[in-house]
């Protein structure tokens, strides 16, 4: 079962929360949906030099409030808060218009991520952009086990598949350490796949943490 679904997906409701929380009726319902996509693309492009991990969506009657995670707070905030106004203005532009947009409420808050190494999302983007740069994958992936292990986690692993290296013929790395019981629903897995796009080609990053 553990290797058969997402480890998130698997946990909804009992150890993690769902990232957009809601209810609608008929076409509202897509509407909405591809508003909190189109708003999380966004954010995840225009904060990346914050190092955004999720952004979660909350939606009332009529006030919407917008959690953005980030490893560096500081970035985002800016000097005396007014990075913080400049991104609820970009968000206000991305909500839907009409007097539905006019009679809600919008609200974007920051929360600082205290240790960036246990972030599955996080780790898998630094990877990936160290393989852009072409550097060794077996050396970028177990830097990053032993940092995320360093920090505290009961364990992690890391998987690479594509054409790793500029190689000719596509192939699978791994390097793990510590436990992942994925098939426990009460330990905190972290998970995430995310590409990372190289001159050679797409390459997958998968990464496992299992938080204490």
């Amino acid at each position: 079962m553990g290797n058969k679904v997402s480890p998130i997906g698997f946990r909804l409701g009992t150890v993690y929360t769902w990232t957009s929380r809601w209810f609608a009726n008929g076409s509202r319902y897509k509407d909405l949906v591809v508003e909190d996509a189109k708003i999380r693309k966004a954010i995840l492009k225009k904060l990346k030099p914050a190092g955004v991990s999720r952004v979660e969506i909350d939606r009332s009657i009529n006030k919407i409030t917008v959690t953005v995670f980030v490893s560096r707070p500081g970035v985002v905030i800016g000097r005396g808060g007014q990075g913080t106004e400049d991104l609820k203005k970009f968000v206000s532009g991305l909500i839907l218009k009409g007097k539905e947009k006019d009679a809600t409420k919008l609200e974007v808050k920051v929360e600082a991520i205290k240790e960036p190494v246990l972030d599955a999302y996080l780790v898998a983007v630094n990877i990936a952009d160290q393989l852009a740069r072409r550097m060794p994958a077996k050396r970028i992936m177990k830097q990053a086990v032993e940092k995320t292990m360093a920090a505290g986690a009961k364990g992690v692993k890391i998987r690479l598949g594509g054409r790793i290296g500029g190689a000719e013929i596509a192939r699978v790395e791994k390097e793990s350490a510590g436990v992942i019981p994925l098939s426990t629903i009460r330990e905190k897995i972290d998970f995430v796949a995310y590409p990372a796009y190289t001159k050679s080609g797409y390459i997958g990053v998968k990464v496992w943490i299992c938080r204490q």
